[in-house]
């Protein structure tokens, strides 16, 4: 008894043990049928519909190069698109339409197609060459592209088309050329238009002259703005003309060539603007056996003349210490003094030479000659009048300017004036007797007026 009573407590023990174990799997299949359940939530919940998907896409930037067409001009015009949402959107034939001014020229070169995905996040770019015709005003060509599940993104885009051409002149140049002188010219080109112009060459053309540079390049012309190009031109013969062609492309990344020209008529004569010499107040000496001539030269033109030298010519033979001066840059309106030693057995045409350089660096010279005979012989009788005629010649060079007239001074005296002011050179300590005179004059009048009343009251003392 005691035996079966033990037999059916271990039997209970082992049956209530396999409930146990039982149990334990069906509670797991609980648990992973609830994580599997939430799991099919999740995925439920970012799914969304082919329109909301959709909406989700937008455009982000649209360029277009270039920025104003000219009619005819090829151009590109470049779209962004931005997905900002969760899944993934097909798209397909995306293209640029509802404008008769602005076109694809050919759909069959348009590589947009086929179906294309954009993913969460990410962005794509289309770029279409389109063609302007040749009619001007403000167009609205539009952007359009369809999704596979739901309708399509049209974008409007403004393009302008105008013919306003750009500016071309020579802003910078003498009034006159010289043969065999070099001059700078400016071209200036203006931009007017919205956009810019790129791959700018300016190349000069012709004949009968010399230009530096053969040809100029810009890279780029922004619109509402303007450059200055220089030109170093030096005309060989008269009657020349110099032809700028300017060769540009309307757009950056795009070529739309157009091409302009200016000429340049390099007239040659005389420059209203160059610098003038004048030699006057002009004294002779001898000292050692030569002919010791002293003067002043003015600048009497309007621009300076840099490196001045005056000399003598034929007759005359230049001797040391002075037969050249060098005066060095003698600015508009200015004078300088000079002396020149020479020897000279005829004094009747002796020319007097200044020699300069413009800004350019040409070298530029004029010559007035004149007759010294009064001089020397005032010079012999041991007087200090005297006088010279003269002739001129033309300056030679860049400028063309006549120094001066015929004739000179006729003898006049070289000293003088009111009380013995304004003499010239030379005159000794009786030219100013005349002003000591009146200085002792003026110094008793001031002393008579100062002490009146005392002198008039010695005079009534008495």
């Amino acid at each position: 008894m005691k035996i079966y009573t033990a037999f059916i407590g271990i039997l209970m023990i082992c049956l209530m043990v396999g409930a146990a174990s039982a149990g334990s799997p069906s509670s797991t299949s609980s648990t992973s049928s609830s994580s599997s359940s939430g799991t099919s939530s999740v995925s439920a919940s970012t799914t969304v519909s082919a329109e909301e998907a959709l909406s989700q896409v937008y455009v982000s930037s649209v360029t277009v190069d270039p920025q104003e067409f000219y009619p005819g001009d090829q151009g590109l015009i470049t779209v962004q698109l931005i997905n900002a949402g969760t899944q993934d959107v097909a798209f397909y034939h995306a293209d640029i339409l509802n404008s008769q001014n602005i076109y694809i020229p050919d759909e069959s070169q348009n590589p947009y197609q086929v179906m294309t995905y954009l993913g969460p996040g990410t962005t794509t770019t289309y770029t279409f060459k389109v063609t302007s015709k040749y009619s001007e005003g403000i167009y609205s060509p539009v952007f359009s592209i369809a999704s596979r599940d739901s309708g399509s993104i049209i974008y409007p885009i403004q393009i302008q088309v105008a013919s306003t051409p750009i500016q071309e002149v020579i802003s910078q140049r003498p009034d006159n050329f010289a043969l065999d002188n070099t001059d700078t010219v400016n071209l200036t080109i203006t931009n007017p238009r919205i956009g810019a112009i790129s791959d700018v060459e300016i190349t000069p053309s012709g004949t009968g002259f010399g230009i530096s540079p053969l040809q100029s390049f810009i890279a780029s012309i922004p619109g509402g703005t303007s450059v200055n190009v220089p030109f170093a031109v030096t005309p060989y013969q008269d009657g020349s003309n110099v032809t700028f062609t300017i060769q540009y492309s309307n757009g950056q990344n795009i070529q739309n060539p157009h091409s302009d020209t200016v000429v340049l008529p390099l007239n040659i004569g005389t420059s209203k603007t160059a610098a003038s010499t004048v030699v006057n107040d002009l004294a002779l000496t001898v000292s050692d056996g030569a002919y010791q001539l002293t003067g002043d030269v003015t600048n009497t033109g309007i621009t300076d003349a840099n490196g001045m030298v005056v000399s003598v010519g034929a007759p005359a033979t230049p001797v040391e210490p002075y037969s050249s001066y060098a005066v060095g840059s003698l600015t508009s309106n200015d004078f300088s003094s000079f002396t020149l030693t020479f020897t000279s057995a005829d004094l009747s045409a002796i020319p007097i030479q200044t020699t300069w350089k413009d800004d350019n660096g040409n070298t530029l010279s004029s010559a007035q000659t004149f007759d010294l005979r009064s001089l020397a012989s005032a010079l012999e009788a041991g007087t200090r009048s005297g006088g010279y005629g003269g002739s001129s010649s033309g300056i030679t060079g860049a400028t063309g300017v006549t120094a001066g007239s015929a004739g000179g001074y006729a003898g006049a005296p070289r000293g003088g004036g009111l009380l013995g002011f304004g003499g010239g050179r030379g005159g000794g300590l009786s030219a100013f007797y005349p002003v000591i005179i009146g200085a002792i004059v003026l110094i008793v009048v001031i002393v008579l007026y100062v002490k009146r009343k005392w002198i008039l009251a010695k005079f009534r003392k008495q």
